[in-house]
């Protein structure tokens, strides 16, 4: 019963890592001062919306669950007249989503740490604007 116990607490501090540290990051750096109209959802919780000024962004930290089923949608609209507008699934899996709004579309770049390694995926071409 000992081992037991000892194997279910090193198992649950494992996994805390593997859970947590999820998230999500907005930038805008659209041209000519454009803000950037965003909100997120997923099952349990809704971020915004909110509007982000010209060079602003928009974090959010949360837990993600063991089974890793934790989505996040996003819409995002490019102001002032907000005609343009994109929705994407902004999150998936753990590490930090960093999405990029700019003139010619929505950019990602994963951030991820692991044990085992410790990076970036590379900036690229997600999504076009509608």
């Amino acid at each position: 019963m000992k081992n037991l116990t000892i194997f279910m607490f090193v198992f649950s501090l494992c996994m805390l890592g593997y859970v947590s540290g999820a998230g999500i990051r907005i930038v805008n750096e659209l041209k000519s001062k454009k803000t950037l109209w965003m909100r997120c959802y997923s099952k349990d919780d809704v971020l915004g919306p909110t509007v982000i000024p010209n060079g602003g962004q928009f974090t959010d930290y949360f837990f993600h669950n063991l089974f890793g089923t934790t989505r996040f949608m996003c819409t995002l609209k490019q102001g002032p007249g907000f005609s343009h507008s994109v929705s994407f699934r902004a999150f998936k899996n753990s590490g930090l989503w960093d999405w990029r709004a700019r003139e010619d579309g929505i950019y990602l770049r994963r951030i991820y740490e692991t044990k085992f390694d410790n990076g970036a995926d590379n900036l690229h071409k997600e999504q076009n604007w509608i």
